[in-house]
């Protein structure tokens, strides 16, 4: 991406909120500068334009952008934009729900740090339970080589950043505000801790605040850039679930942790569990050996190599369940397979990785072209 498709990207993440699918699929269309230099000129034939331009108010587009990069450089931050070497190719399976660009705090590389990344989340009103077991896994997990993503707030999240650090190993923190903004603002010192042993990311750019909408549409980035989701705590209706799901909808495995069944914080994990939507994990080992085993680790540069080379055997069983042309359902990859939902959601995540399978309508299909992949 040039400097032109930055300050485009900058401007309109400026002019609009997250999860634009018609401004993301005008960019696609015709690319980033391109659609900012038809809302600027009125041109633009998107229903929402005018709602768009009304945050230009008369402004100078050009100081707009050049205002919002010095106050990123003022703490240190930068602009990552899709296409770019750092940018994380798996938030592309987002489609026309993918960010425009991300705002990173930090001396971490996003894309090496989100190759081995485990998104660990739960509820703000934690018990000392959900935050030792956040807090102890946390710390496995960096011990293993990888990277704890999560949210910055109170409770469980904060417990499996301070964790993560405490190990000394690399976290990610993805805010709803700003990346200038601390929230909450008593975290300004674990925030400040986070950026210097990983990454502070948010993509609403500097000076903004947290809003209720931008935490529904921030839990979706931590799936995204995740490998897998595991729900520490949650009550029937919390964010950590609504990030559960949004992980499973990219087929991305999604664990859960038990608790005491008359706890309140622990209802959502068993209602996950009990509906099939997450697997039950006693320990950060059950983790890790789910992990591992399917190949989640960071890619390696190789020659090109026959589709079944390299896979683990559970992925393996699942793409041969997966027909070429007529889509099987999860249903049915599960009854073909002779797995768990969660052991070949996990498969069809590194499948779909790697290009050999595809999300249709109403199921999966393998890719027509399967000559070689890369490994």
């Amino acid at each position: 991406m040039n400097d032109l498709d930055m300050r485009a990207r900058v401007l309109l993440s400026r002019l609009s909120e997250p999860v634009d699918a018609h401004l993301n699929r005008r960019i696609n269309e015709i690319g980033a500068a391109e659609t900012a230099a038809e809302l600027v000129a009125g041109t633009s034939p998107l229903r929402n334009a005018e709602s768009l331009r009304i945050r230009l108010d008369h402004n100078d587009p050009e100081r707009m952008v050049d205002a919002d990069l010095a106050s990123a450089e003022r703490v240190g931050a930068r602009v990552i934009t899709p296409g770019t070497p750092a940018w994380p190719t798996q938030l592309d399976q987002l489609g026309e729900r993918a960010p425009i660009l991300l705002w990173v705090l930090g001396s971490g590389d996003l894309r090496l740090l989100a190759l081995r990344s485990v998104a660990m989340v739960g509820a703000r009103a934690a018990t000392s339970y959900g935050e030792t077991v956040a807090r102890r896994w946390s710390a496995d997990f960096v011990t293993h080589g990888w990277t704890v993503v999560s949210g910055g707030a109170f409770g469980i999240d904060a417990a499996a950043h301070r964790g993560a650090l405490a190990a000394g190993g690399a976290t990610v923190c993805i805010l709803a505000s700003g990346v200038d903004v601390p929230y909450p603002r008593s975290h300004d010192l674990l925030l400040a801790q986070i950026a210097e042993n990983g990454l502070v990311v948010s993509e609403s750019p500097p000076g903004s605040s947290a809003m209720r909408q931008r935490f529904l549409t921030r839990n979706r980035l931590i799936a995204a850039i995740s490998r897998a989701t595991v729900v520490v705590e949650a009550a029937l209706r919390s964010g950590a679930r609504s990030t559960a799901g949004e992980a499973a909808e990219l087929a991305r495995p999604v664990f859960a942790v038990p608790g005491p069944v008359t706890s309140v914080s622990s209802a959502g994990c068993h209602a996950l569990i009990r509906q099939h939507a997450a697997e039950l994990v006693a320990g950060s080992d059950d983790v890790l050996s789910l992990l591992d085993p399917l190949g989640v680790a960071a890619p390696v540069d190789r020659e090109p190599a026959r589709v079944d080379d390299g896979l683990a055997t559970r992925e393996a069983r699942v793409l041969d369940a997966v027909p070429l042309r007529k889509p099987a359902s999860m249903t049915a990859l599960v009854r073909t397979a002779g797995l768990t939902p969660t052991e070949v959601v996990a498969a069809l995540g590194h499948l779909q990785s790697r290009g050999l399978v595809r999300r249709a309508p109403d199921g999966w299909v393998k890719q027509a072209r399967q000559e070689s992949v890369p490994a």
